[in-house]
């Protein structure tokens, strides 16, 4: 049992680790592939966007599903397999109208992975005592890794060897979940089955709450920010004459910032509750996408990436920390989800409209995700002194 425990941590490492290669292949540089096939800046933005809103809608669904069920490491599975699917059909097409179906497809099989790998990590940490912050760290590390690959696999005549990339990341994706035992813990179904016996709504009672409705929604908030970030960094970048060789390095500082963080999570002062951290990546979040079309020289674009594990470092391990706190275990991949749906929807309406925004003139765009970010501050500063919120989250 205990050879079972030391080697379960690195699988679900590596499990982050291969699926997150795919997502440093896909954000920074998908954009950039759908502008190669002569779409405008708005087909860019609106097929991101309904490829958002797409994955918004079926993720709760998709992961409840997977709760109930308790089959988390199959339905990672059947996802990336589907996921290939509707990747092969983007590769294959070259209608604009095929092509966003394909994108939403391929984003809303992508969509339930990261919270059913959190679903199932934290339930690692609560059997075994590894740190959740390090087996998040290799997937950041490789997202770095998957950024540094695109600049090899972008061609100039040829799409394919990049979305052979993002395939190779799903088929890696299967095999280490496939590896996976199944989470079992007997006292804990015990006591959930007289749960559900004595309190069949106690799921829809927990995510009804107003307080953790607004929490959602301002972590969200927080996260969309990032939205223009996504979508036309590497355009703008490239259009301030940034050398193209070095647009996978700068994504890189930003990440490597996060990194950091994760790894000295376990380490950080009691003080520095979820919630905190959440305010103070917010905080983060403001400042770096108002300074982000001031710098265009490469050292100081380094510095303001480094926000980068604040704006989304700290906010991210803040949230998932909060809803471990907030959700009974039974239902850990739902409320990681809810998470990722509220972050999603606000993050594809920020894109739909960041697009004409950027295409007025790019520090509008950014500018906008400033203000979004100084909207979530203030009220977290709020949600914090809330009764209900401080009830259900002491301790």
């Amino acid at each position: 049992m205990k050879m079972f425990q030391v080697g379960l941590a690195p699988r679900v490492s590596a499990l982050y680790g291969v699926n997150f290669v795919g997502t440093g292949l896909f954000l920074p540089f998908f954009p950039v592939i759908l502008a190669n096939r002569s779409y405008s800046v708005t087909e860019v933005s609106f097929a991101l966007a309904i490829g958002t809103y797409a994955k918004i809608t079926a993720s709760p669904f998709l992961t409840a599903l997977s709760d109930k069920t308790g089959l988390r490491r199959l339905s990672i599975c059947f996802y990336s397999l589907m996921g290939m699917a509707f990747l092969a059909l983007f590769a294959f097409t070259s209608s604009y109208v095929l092509a966003v179906v394909a994108v939403m497809g391929l984003m809303v099989c992508w969509a339930p992975i990261v919270p059913l790998a959190d679903g199932y990590a934290l339930d690692v940490v609560r059997q075994t005592g590894a740190p959740y912050g390090r087996m998040r760290l290799w997937g950041s590390a490789a997202f770095v890794g998957g950024t540094v690959l695109a600049g090899w696999l972008m061609m100039p005549h040829t799409e394919m060897p990049y979305l052979a990339g993002i395939l190779g990341s799903m088929v890696a994706t299967v095999l280490v979940a496939g590896t996976l035992p199944p989470m079992r813990n007997p006292e804990r179904e015990a006591r959930e089955a007289s749960e559900a016996a004595h309190a069949a709504d106690k799921k829809p009672a927990v995510f009804r709450q107003p307080w953790f409705l607004a929490l959602v929604t301002l972590i969200g908030l927080s996260q969309a920010a990032h939205s223009a970030y996504y979508a036309f960094s590497t355009i703008y970048w490239t259009k301030t004459g940034v050398p193209e060789h070095l647009m996978g390095p700068l994504w890189s500082v930003g990440v490597m910032a996060e990194i950091l963080l994760f790894l000295f999570a376990a380490r950080l002062p009691a003080w520095l509750t979820p919630m905190r951290l959440i305010i103070i990546g917010t905080a983060g979040s403001v400042l770096r996408w108002a300074l982000f079309t001031h710098v265009q020289d490469p050292a100081f674009i380094v510095l303001v990436q480094t926000l980068h594990g604040l704006s989304f470092g700290a906010v991210h391990l803040g949230g998932v920390a909060l809803i471990a706190q907030a959700v009974p275990m039974r239902w850990s991949a739902t409320g990681q989800s809810l998470m990722a749906t509220s972050t999603g929807f606000l993050t594809a309406t920020a894109t739909w409209f960041s697009g004409p925004l950027y295409a007025a003139a790019p520090a509008f765009a950014f500018y906008a995700m400033s203000v979004m970010a100084a909207l979530a501050f203030v009220c977290l500063l709020l949600l914090a002194r809330h009764p209900g919120f401080r009830a259900r989250t002491a301790g």
